[in-house]
């Protein structure tokens, strides 16, 4: 989505639950040796389209729009939606009073809401008549279906709703300016979290509880050592490296002064993330999800929304925000805070 007019974010924020789970709270049988994270945020009852409705209804206080003015609603998933054959998106949309609205699923697991925010601004820009959406997430990975904390390698879950807000509207005062949304895929790599298994005829069919360690072994059993993070390597720079040449920036432009990393493991981050980018870029980079874990599909909201909640960007300052997804996708969004004199 390169663009030489920016959308405008009027709201980005993030709904977590006041639980947070550290790892000493864990039965020692599912304790990760390396847990990667100080805590992981924890719904005890509200499903991810719940938690995405309180994000929703925080983002259109914020902006002081009501539901009704939406034109569009974007929704994006990675996990369970707490029913089985039913359109969460239409949920969320009715709960919001975005009854004019199009509500639109979007599921590209973890990189969903990346795609979500990047397919609406890209609605937006194309239909005159819709100036203002609402892209939103909602995720929860509750015991005994999933394992938060050892279901997978590099990474552990929290739970999280998140809303961003948008608008094409000329008398717009954004929070911050959408520049681009770059994203890049590696549809090769689809059978990581499909492994050897046979297509089954109901979720959890095969399994009581999800098992991405296994699927993952089985797929990577037939790669040459390293193949994978050689793909991942090339897919995150060109992913950058086409997001900053969309906004007319460079690694080393002063202006960028933050790169928000994806909320993977620690160890994830050291040896995969921080070591490349900055090859790529002199921006400081920040990690969010310490004390939150990855939030499925809403890494890249919840990390607009901590840009904006920490005051991160001095005005005309720049950020990157990162976002992968098992397929496997990557994207990176390119967002500056207005000049004083936008505000």
């Amino acid at each position: 989505m390169p663009t030489r007019e920016p959308v405008a974010v009027m709201a980005a924020t993030r709904w977590l639950p006041a639980v947070r789970q550290q790892p000493a709270d864990v039965d020692p049988a599912l304790r990760p040796a390396d847990p990667g994270y100080a805590a992981l945020a924890v719904s005890e009852s509200l499903s991810g389209p719940e938690l995405a409705v309180l994000a929703g209804r925080d983002a259109l206080a914020g902006a002081g729009w009501d539901g009704a003015d939406l034109g569009l609603l974007f929704y994006a998933w990675s996990h369970y939606q707490g029913h089985d054959f039913w359109s969460p998106a239409h949920y969320v949309a009715d709960r919001l009073g975005a009854q004019a609205a199009l509500p639109l699923g979007i599921q590209q697991m973890c990189n969903g809401g990346a795609a979500a925010v990047q397919a609406a601004a890209a609605y937006l820009r194309g239909d005159p008549g819709c100036r203002r959406a609402l892209v939103g997430t909602g995720d929860r990975f509750a015991e005994p279906g999933f394992r938060r904390w050892t279901g997978d390698y590099g990474v552990a879950y929290g739970d999280a709703g998140t809303a961003v807000l948008l608008s094409t509207e000329l008398e717009a005062r954004p929070r911050l300016w959408l520049h681009t949304v770059a994203t890049v895929a590696a549809p090769e790599l689809e059978a990581m979290t499909r492994g050897d298994d046979p297509a089954s005829p109901a979720p959890r069919w095969l399994r009581g509880t999800i098992d991405i360690r296994a699927t993952k072994k089985a797929f990577l059993r037939r790669l040459p050592r390293d193949h994978y993070a050689a793909i991942e390597r090339r897919k995150v720079t060109e992913v950058i490296t086409t997001a900053l040449a969309d906004a007319d920036l460079t690694g080393d432009d002063p202006r960028l002064t933050r790169v928000v990393l994806p909320r993977f493991h620690a160890d994830t981050l050291e040896t995969a993330y921080r070591p490349l980018l900055s090859e790529l870029t002199r921006a400081t980079l920040v990690d969010f999800g310490h004390d939150t874990g990855h939030l499925g599909a809403g890494d890249l909201a919840a990390g607009l929304a901590d840009l904006l909640g920490e005051s991160l960007l001095a005005p005309g300052e720049s950020a990157l925000v990162l976002s992968a997804g098992v397929g496997f996708t990557w994207s990176c969004a390119v967002v500056s805070r207005p000049e004083r004199t936008e505000e």
